[in-house]
């Protein structure tokens, strides 16, 4: 079983990728954090100092190895992870894909608060990081919208609402 979380910043991916691979006994990774441990950089340094295609095939290939070196997994992508390279295309054939899907207001609320921990946000002014959110989560709603399992994020979710409807998918 390979279960990918996709969605925007601050959708929940990598809480409840964990909560489920907790739950279900398989193991997780954070595409992300997988990406800065093989790199020895952060995001945020990929970005500023290599570039964004850069970050992007290294992000392709950190997917590719950790989906063909696992027979069965959790995974939290990154939030953009989807909307490049048929990446969403890729993910689907590999598994069971879950996007939880917040709406502009709800993913401002959690970003505002958790600003300082998010380098690609920590500059943005209240005002900026709306526009910026709203703007980026219609561009990838295209690419999110082709998983196999959407969740509403907003409110009401339950690590046992999420695994029901893994098995009932």
């Amino acid at each position: 079983m390979k279960l990918f979380f996709i969605g925007f910043m601050g959708c929940g991916k990598t809480h409840w990728g964990k909560a489920v691979s907790n739950k279900l006994q398989l193991p997780f990774f954070d595409l992300d954090e997988e990406i800065v441990q093989s790199e020895g950089k952060s995001i945020n340094d990929l970005f500023g100092y290599e570039g964004e295609e850069y970050f992007r095939m290294t992000e392709k290939d950190m997917l590719y190895k950790i989906t063909e070196t696992n027979s069965s997994f959790v995974m939290a992508t990154g939030g953009g992870t989807p909307c490049f390279f048929n990446n969403i295309d890729y993910l689907n054939k590999q598994g069971l894909t879950i996007w939880i899907n917040c709406s502009v207001e709800c993913l401002f609320s959690r970003l505002v608060k958790e600003k300082e921990q998010r380098p690609l946000i920590r500059s943005l002014t209240d005002h900026q990081l709306h526009s910026y959110i709203q703007k980026k989560y219609f561009d990838r709603k295209i690419f999110y919208q082709k998983a196999k399992l959407v969740l509403q994020g907003n409110a009401g979710l339950t690590l046992e609402k999420i695994v029901n409807e893994i098995f009932h998918h």
